[in-house]
This record gives C-alpha cells, sequence and structure tokens, in this order.
C-alpha cells in the first residue's frame, strides 16, 4: 500500500467496502489461520475455497464474524458478501476479523452463552445497560441451557438484548447483544426445543441429555463401567450394561469410551 498509493489499493473490494481484509479463521473448519482476502468475497467461498470446507466432513451450520460480539450467520446465508453492510444487515460485525465456523454439533443456545459470559468480563461498568443486561441476558441463557427456561424468556431476553444494544455508552455494549440476537433470530426452534422439549438437538449442554446403552450392541465388554466417575454403570462381564440416570451427571466418558457405538445419546 505505501510503494502503490491508496487508489491501487481500492481497485480491490466493492463500491463503499474497498481493499482486503484479515480473517482469523477457525473452528470446525480443515484450514486455519490468517488469511487475507478482499473485501465482497462470499461467505461460502471463504469457508469452502480458503478455509477447505467443514472438518471430518460435518454438515456447516453458522459462521461467527467479528469476534466475541459478532452475530452467527446460518447456513442459507452463505452467499453473503463479506463487506461492512451486508454483515451488518445479517446482525453481525465485521469486528476484529475473528471468524469461527460451527458445524452441526455446535449447540447456539451454548455459544451464546459461552460468549456473553466473555463480555460479562469485558464490560467495564460504567453504564448500568451494559454492566446489568449482560449479566441478566446471561442468567437467561444458563436457565435455557439447564432446562430450566420458559418460552417467555424468549420475548424477555429479546427486548433487553436490543435494549443493552440501543442505550449503552460504547461500542461494547452496543455489540455484545449480537450472539443473542443473532441466534434468537436464525436458530429460535433451537431455544425452543430446550424450552419446550427439554432437549439440547445438539447434544451439547449437559443438563438436557441423557447417555442409554443400546442392548444389542453392548458385549458386556466393562469399558464404560470402568470408567464412569460416578459409578453410575453396572453390570456383569459379557452382559448387557446399564446406566443408572439418577446417578449419571452425564459427563460423556462412556460414550467417549465405547469403541462399539453401544451408547446413545439422547
Amino acid at each position: 500500500i505505501i510503494n502503490r498509493g491508496a487508489d491501487w489499493f481500492s481497485q480491490t473490494g466493492t463500491e463503499t467496502s474497498k481493499g482486503t481484509m484479515i480473517f482469523s479463521l477457525v473452528g470446525k473448519i480443515n484450514n486455519t489461520g490468517l488469511v487475507e482476502v478482499p473485501m465482497g468475497i462470499t461467505l461460502r467461498e471463504l469457508i469452502y475455497e480458503v478455509g477447505g470446507g467443514i472438518a471430518d466432513q460435518k454438515q456447516f451450520k453458522a459462521v461467527q464474524t467479528g469476534g466475541p460480539s459478532g452475530g452467527c450467520i446460518p447456513a442459507h446465508l452463505l452467499d453473503l458478501p463479506v463487506d461492512y453492510e451486508h454483515l451488518t444487515e445479517a446482525g453481525s460485525i465485521m469486528g476484529s476479523g475473528g471468524m469461527i465456523v460451527m458445524d452441526e454439533h455446535t449447540c447456539m443456545v451454548d455459544i451464546a452463552r459461552y460468549f456473553l459470559e466473555f463480555l460479562k468480563e469485558e464490560s467495564c461498568g460504567k453504564c448500568t445497560p451494559c454492566r446489568e443486561g449482560i449479566k441478566l441476558m446471561l442468567h437467561i441463557l444458563t436457565e435455557i441451557s439447564e432446562g430450566r427456561g420458559k418460552l417467555a424468556d424468549l420475548d424477555v431476553l429479546e427486548s433487553l438484548a436490543w435494549m443493552v444494544k440501543n442505550v449503552s455508552l460504547c461500542g461494547l455494549g452496543q455489540t455484545a447483544p449480537n450472539p443473542v440476537l443473532s441466534t434468537l433470530r436464525y436458530f429460535r426452534d433451537e431455544y425452543e426445543a430446550h424450552i419446550v422439549d427439554k432437549k439440547c438437538p445438539a447434544h451439547v449442554c449437559r443438563a438436557l441429555i441423557s447417555y442409554y446403552i443400546i442392548p444389542d450392541k453392548c458385549p458386556g465388554c466393562g469399558l464404560c463401567l470402568r470408567d464412569c466417575p460416578q459409578g453410575a454403570i453396572s453390570g456383569e462381564k459379557k452382559e448387557l450394561h446399564v446406566i443408572d440416570q439418577e446417578l449419571c451427571t452425564h459427563c460423556g466418558i462412556c460414550y467417549d469410551v465405547c469403541n462399539l457405538d453401544a451408547i446413545q445419546v439422547e
């Protein structure tokens, strides 16, 4: 840029977002790292051509742009041009150039809760909307992820998020609700599954998943019984084992150690 000048740099990109942008491309993607791409490249080109597609041949679910206070953009918007205007319209930001790719095993309720946990610590505390609003949003998300949510919470959560966004004094408070607003906008059915069905579709929220041993697949090898830290699994060697749902803490160790796919997650 120094050698060739601003006019040369402006030849790349779009009419309103000129030049290139460096993204930190991470998450469930084959090629991670820092990438420099022209403004206006689509998310699909960036994720599949530059990033090499989703790791382990999983299904793309969403991508969060802009860092912790960015929004989560769903699969049906993969052809969205990456520039300031289009990302803002989609409920996200360009931000610091962060780009986190998520696959089918990502829970959008949990991801919103995760980013608000971080943003709560980042708030300076000067203005009440940001300081208290983030705490309240985080509390509601925690209640939902632990199976204590109510459908009315979604309207409260959305209203609270818009209040924090519109009234906070600085950019952190104004963008902190983006993970909440975008996941409510694009993945509301996932929130409803947590509340109505008491299930986490992605099998991430520990309070909302259960592990069962499939009778036809269990040879009674004892691996799960041996490694269960709660002693929640019983059964004789070479006989069907059973998980005591009262003792089970949903840690998932049994699922990880079973090499016969005999553990079912619901």
